[in-house]
């Protein structure tokens, strides 16, 4: 096979290696598989190309079309994968290896731009939380939002994730408007090359979005602003390097680090051997020590259970490794394939060796293992390794050295204070993980534990079927850790949308923020529609137009009718002493229901017309009750629009009911589908 060529993408164009240029090499026969770096990439010409072409095209988009860009992306990587399951081979990936890191990868961008079409509008600024009322009547208001950054985000990748670590930053920085220069690591970033080119032979982003850089970045660095942001994830030294640039420091520059990680997992002192869970938290260290060889920021590389339960627990997970063939990932049954490459094999046998001043090896010898189809000399392979420490408490290094490959190490507690204690000695995680099936030890674990792990994941026989597993993050949720972990954050979701937005404080009277968030805001104008706003389709529709509605009277034989005929016979509503005697009404009061159901009586138009359902209510308050006797009119205001598709979208209305005193009884949104 020829080696290739890996090349940067700059200024629209394919910049190839340079005469600098480094070889890398398979990890699994030892062969020259590519040449990187050493271009002629201007980073300054890069950053200019990505500010003044991608960012204001990124920008000129609402972040629904972005989301539609973004499933757009993953649609068309998933038809055009195959060559990057092939390419991985060579980084030691086996084809389950693979299916986390470009599937898992694709799926991330799904995902994203399904939330971007769910939980954020139809345009370009993002309303974070309610609106503040700052004035006594109401006319002097505040609000928060969000706008992208103008400026460029910078993606430091690790090798590990060639093509997820990618599309997991490319996500929720696309979907905030922000364009992305990836430098991924050079050992496996012939993979992310192939993706890359995917990507810009699509078409589907603006020039400009997405750049890369394949070796060195130059001084990059030295050229980012206050409206950049750089992503890092990889060492820990390597991270205080980059964050300690001058530049970085003197700029306030934002930066995200997910970096050296020592998670652990915890058997709860309420499971036993032989259980269900027992067996489970055996197959969990098993597969984290193997996934990637080990390779992962999210391994289990602690693993605490009582006392008791440690030999029981070796046993186990020895019958469970030996099963376990190591070898070349092209050939079949093989379960776990070879480290990234030669270098990184020496860096885990040096972590072993500080390791072993402390802990006693329990299995894998690195000197003498079988591997399939393969030559351990030339390859970079190993075997599961995993040791005991006896005396967790006196012990050093075993807290805060990362072997970062297929290295776990068994250490008991004697109860589940000392076990968090120990979880906790690693000084900030990206995860830690309980098997219990106690609510209380998972309440304890979490007070004790969640302010030193970015992730705790819970687990036993109730879940275990649907759980995804210690070390999957997932693009719904959180992705850091505090301390050692790098103190950062990605994913979860829109949060980690808002990591490439800029959060403004506004302040204004209501029709002035109204016209900025494209969000009708109490006190801001209600102009008449030029019809029954039922009758009006999307397009047509503005923002705080407002139906007024005539008055209806409540008359006690309609509460009682509304109660005998919905089966509510709350006391509240049929006896005048009992509802006396409660602190909250004066009497006999009205269904709440019977309320929201003549308010729809008020304002519906009955007649087929652009309206096509009422999908939901939102926020439904009662504030004052409603007596026989009383009369209620209803305001039908156009809060938010939202579309959906080409044919219909989604119109949130703001509905008040007041009572005959001008009094307001109650308060919710509707939310409907209406035609385009």
């Amino acid at each position: 096979m020829a080696v290739r060529k890996v090349h940067s993408l700059a200024c629209g164009a394919w910049v190839a290696p340079g005469k600098d240029a480094r070889p890398v090499f398979s990890a699994v026969t030892g062969r020259q598989v590519a040449l990187v770096g050493g271009g002629a990439a201007d980073v300054g010409a890069m950053l200019e190309f990505a500010r003044t072409r991608g960012g204001p095209a990124l920008r000129a988009m609402t972040f629904h079309d972005r989301a539609r860009m973004l499933k757009a992306l993953a649609q068309h990587l998933s038809e055009h994968k195959r060559p990057l399951y092939e390419l991985a081979h060579d980084t030691g990936a086996t084809p389950a290896d693979s299916r986390i890191d470009i599937d898992g990868g694709i799926g991330t961008l799904f995902v994203i731009a399904s939330k971007g079409r769910r939980e954020m509008p139809d345009g370009r600024v993002f309303v974070d939380g309610q609106p503040e009322q700052l004035s006594r009547g109401g006319s002097f208001m505040g609000l928060h939002v969000c706008t992208p950054l103008q400026g460029v985000a910078v993606h430091i990748n690790a090798f590990n994730f060639p093509v997820w670590g990618m599309l997991e930053k490319l996500a929720p920085t696309l979907l905030a408007g922000v364009p992305a220069i990836v430098k991924p690591a050079t050992a496996s970033c012939y993979v992310t090359e192939a993706c890359v080119r995917l990507i810009a032979e699509s078409g589907i982003l603006p020039e400009g979005a997405l750049q890369m850089i394949a070796g060195g970045t130059g001084d990059l660095l030295d050229r980012l602003g206050g409206q950049d942001v750089v992503s890092f994830t990889g060492s820990r030294e390597t991270a205080l390097r980059l964050r300690a640039t001058p530049n970085i420091l003197a700029g306030s520059v934002r930066f995200i680090a997910e970096q050296d990680s020592l998670n652990a997992s915890i058997l709860g002192p309420d499971v036993a051997p032989g259980s269900t869970e027992f067996g489970l938290f055996v197959s969990e260290v098993r597969r984290e020590m193997t996934v990637k060889a080990g390779q992962k920021c999210t391994a289990i590389r602690r693993v605490i259970l009582p006392e008791p339960h440690v030999d029981a627990f070796i046993a186990d997970l020895t019958a469970q490794l030996e099963r376990v063939r190591v070898g070349n990932p092209r050939a079949e049954g093989v379960d776990m394939g070879a480290l990234i490459s030669v270098a990184q094999k020496a860096d885990v046998l040096e972590a072993v060796r500080t390791l072993s001043r402390e802990v006693e090896p329990v299995f894998g010898n690195p000197d003498d293992f079988p591997v399939v189809e393969a030559d351990r000399e030339k390859g970079a392979f190993l075997p599961p390794m995993l040791f005991f420490c006896a005396d967790p408490d006196r012990a050093r290094r075993v807290h805060d050295t990362e072997a970062f490959g297929p290295v776990s190490t068994v250490m008991g507690y004697r109860d589940l204070e000392h076990a968090v204690e120990l979880a906790n000695r690693g000084e900030g995680s990206l995860v830690a993980s309980v098997v219990t099936a106690s609510g209380r030890v998972a309440r304890e674990v979490t007070l004790r534990a969640g302010a030193y792990h970015g992730r705790l994941y819970f687990n036993n026989a109730r879940s275990m079927a649907e759980a995804t597993g210690h070390g999957a993050p997932l693009p719904h949720m959180v992705h850091g850790g505090p301390g050692r972990a790098g103190g950062g954050e990605e994913l979860g979701g829109i949060r980690g949308v808002l990591h490439y937005m800029q959060r403004t404080a506004l302040q204004g009277s209501p029709d002035i923020l109204s016209a900025i968030s494209d969000s009708w805001l109490p006190g801001a104008g209600q102009p008449a529609p030029p019809a029954h706003p039922f009758r009006l389709r999307f397009d047509a529709l503005r923002i705080g137009q407002t139906l007024h509605t005539e008055s209806r009277r409540i008359a006690l034989e309609d509460i009682e009718h509304f109660a005998r005929f919905t089966g509510d016979l709350f006391y509240a509503h049929m006896d005048e002493d009992a509802a006396a005697a409660n602190p909250f009404f004066p009497g006999r009061v009205a269904h709440g229901y019977l309320l929201l159901s003549f308010a729809a009586g008020l304002f519906v138009d009955p007649a087929p017309g652009p309206v096509l359902a009422n999908t939901g209510l939102d926020g439904l308050r009662f504030l004052k009750p409603v007596v026989p006797g009383d009369s209620i009119r209803a305001s039908l205001t156009v809060k938010r629009k939202t579309r959906r598709n080409d044919d219909y979208g989604e119109v949130r209305w703001h509905v008040t009911l007041k009572n005959q005193d001008d009094e307001t009884v109650a308060e919710y949104e509707l939310l409907t589908m209406v035609a385009s």
